[in-house]
């Protein structure tokens, strides 16, 4: 009876699982290492305005509850963020890095294909940071679509979105904050605009990324994370 029991709880698990993947990209592993959550970031970080149906979108108001859930689920023993994103909106892909910086769960991200504009601070905010070689990372002021006043008050809200991005960067990983704003206002690089692309072993060499490495190196630092904050629970 009781093993009838736990089959039916791993068929609905099981079924919930291809339901999140389905839905959200998101997705529970577990194994006899431990038992990780598997957020992905993916096409534009959406804030308040809601983007057109065609686009790939991450919405902030999905991934916070989440964030949450994750934090407090005592079953979950890490979580794996991964980016492959164009950036999106400054203060929701913010909010949602604040969030992983502040987890006290064991959180490993890594960056595939791209993880650009606001998903550099994405990509740095979990405690352990990879990229594959061939991803790339996109560098530039903050910006903003639609009507902008011409008024200093509109530079004084810009300097200031821009300060919070740029520190939170320098804060969760090595790079150094004069490195990182040369790079942001750097010319030449890019098409109309000022920043630069920076690929997987210079994200690395600059500090922005701690590893260059693939899923298998990610999962592998998170197992060991896990099993370190196990060993911390046990001695306490």
């Amino acid at each position: 009876m009781q093993e009838e029991k736990s089959k039916q709880e791993n068929t609905l698990e099981s079924e919930e699982n291809m339901q999140n993947i389905k839905d959200f990209g998101m997705t529970d592993i577990q194994n006899s290492r431990g038992k990780i959550h598997c957020l992905s970031i993916v096409g534009q970080v959406e804030g308040h305005m809601l983007l057109p149906s065609q686009n790939k979108s991450t919405k902030y108001e999905h991934v916070i509850p989440l964030l949450v859930s994750v934090e407090q689920d005592e079953r979950i023993d890490g979580m794996l963020v991964v980016l492959n994103t164009i950036g999106g909106d400054v203060e929701a892909g913010l909010a949602i890095a604040e969030m992983i910086a502040g987890m006290t769960k064991p959180t490993v991200s890594l960056v595939l294909g791209g993880g650009h504009s606001i998903g550099v601070p994405l990509a740095v905010s979990a405690k352990r940071s990879f990229i594959v070689p061939s991803a790339s990372m996109t560098i530039h002021p903050v910006r903003m679509n639609g009507t902008v006043i011409g008024v200093p008050q509109t530079y004084e809200y810009f300097n200031k979105m821009q300060e919070r991005v740029v520190n939170f960067v320098v804060k969760n990983a090595k790079i150094q904050k004069e490195c990182f704003t040369e790079l942001m206002m750097k010319t030449g690089e890019i098409a109309n605009d000022v920043g630069c692309i920076v690929l997987g072993e210079e994200a690395v060499r600059l500090g922005l990324i701690d590893e260059v490495g693939g899923i298998d190196v990610a999962l592998e630092c998170l197992y060991g994370m896990i099993e370190e904050k196990k060993k911390e629970k046990e001695q306490n």
